[in-house]
């Protein structure tokens, strides 16, 4: 049943296998402890950068690796699956922030900003959702205001990943409130020193516990007008519509390793738990029921795969996108509640693995837009 993806090269194969290997002997032993202080230390960001997986697909020139999004997508099944803590956070900072800045930006931004996040000497987060505004991004209430050559910033988000730790923030404002999703625009904030600017609470989660989530306020906070994204104001939502593919992409991958790595797990526990003499594999309920879930993560892996093919090219569409994430995230959570069950209650303790991977799956339908919404992108395409 061996499957290796279309996109898997012998090069990505060979650095896939020594990451694995950092990851599991320098970072993994420190998980349990980020979860429970709910946040990574500074020091795996920097371990990150100078193993070349931080910025793989951003140009060379500008302090990233200048490969493809094929070898982000090894980034991110590795870390998915051996040290999912990190996995939400460096997609954001890697597949998200990252590529607003390497799209949009000038070229002296670009130099100035990415080979600090390549390097892991920076953190990075983009503060889309606010307090009274979530997948609706037009109703984000955060302006923007010109004066002179600075915005005064003024608003409040939440729900920021890596809001405790970002050093960079692309934030989504409104630079003329009378115009709807015209007067969007995309400011980068650079957070030391940044008067005005404040963290809130480290959010308490119901998982995902080692990824830092925060409220983020800004009251009369001052940034230069050349922080902007593009060239001129009111661009941020087309920007916005643009990088969402790969945003949902990115979770999707997320799912399917997710996915695989629950099955995996559970076939190896069953096979070792004994019940009535015999191993809970021989029972014919927990065979057919890893048999449904090892076929769904098949026809998962080889769709990923096919959209991962696809924003290679170039032409990885919006609707295609939110059709793995809304899938395969729904995938994600039936799959660690099976899991999760056939482990009976050793599923239920923390120490267990399936446990965390249920709790941490729940939120993979509800942020980069929720299932709801990718339902009703995909309807509208009908």
């Amino acid at each position: 049943m061996a499957y290796r993806s279309s996109w898997m090269t012998d090069d990505i194969a060979s650095f896939s296998e020594q990451f694995r290997r950092y990851l599991q002997t320098e970072l993994a032993p420190h998980a349990m402890r980020w979860r429970e202080q709910k946040m990574v230390d500074r020091s795996a960001w920097r371990g990150l950068g100078d193993m070349g997986a931080l910025l793989c697909s951003v140009p060379e020139e500008y302090g990233g690796m200048g490969l493809s999004f094929a070898w982000d997508a090894a980034v991110m099944q590795e870390l998915e699956t051996w040290l999912p803590e990190m996995a939400t956070g460096v997609s954001v900072h890697s597949v998200i922030t990252a590529h607003y800045i390497n799209a949009y930006g000038t070229h002296e931004q670009k130099l100035k900003w990415l080979p600090k996040m390549a390097k892991g000497e920076w953190v990075g987060a983009i503060a889309m959702t606010e307090p009274g505004a979530g997948s609706d991004l037009q109703g984000v209430r955060t302006t923007a205001r010109r004066d002179g050559d600075h915005y005064v910033i003024n608003g409040a988000k939440t729900f920021i990943t890596n809001g405790q730790l970002a050093d960079i923030i692309v934030c989504v404002v409104k630079t003329d409130p009378t115009k709807g999703s015209k007067g969007i625009s995309l400011v980068v904030i650079e957070t030391e020193g940044a008067e005005g600017f404040r963290r809130g609470r480290n959010l308490d989660k119901i998982g995902l516990n080692a990824s830092d989530t925060s409220e983020l306020f800004f009251d009369e906070l001052r940034v230069p007008v050349a922080n902007l994204l593009g060239d001129g104001e009111g661009q941020g939502f087309v920007q916005l519509m643009q990088q969402l593919p790969q945003e949902r992409l990115g979770l999707s991958i997320q799912a399917i390793a997710a996915i695989e790595r629950s099955v995996a797990i559970t076939t190896e526990y069953v096979k070792e738990r004994k019940a009535f003499g015999k191993s809970l594999l021989d029972f014919q309920n927990t065979a057919f029921k890893l048999a449904e879930r090892k076929t769904e993560a098949t026809i998962g892996r080889v769709f990923i795969d096919h959209c991962i093919e696809r924003l290679i090219a170039g032409d990885l569409d919006t609707v295609t996108a939110s059709m793995a994430k809304q899938w395969v995230t729904d995938k994600q959570s039936q799959t660690a509640d099976e899991c999760l069950q056939l482990h009976g209650g050793y599923g239920y303790m923390q120490e267990y693995e399936i446990s965390r991977r249920y709790i941490d799956a729940r939120i993979q339908r509800i942020y980069g837009g929720t299932n709801e919404i990718m339902k009703l992108v995909i309807s509208r395409a009908l």
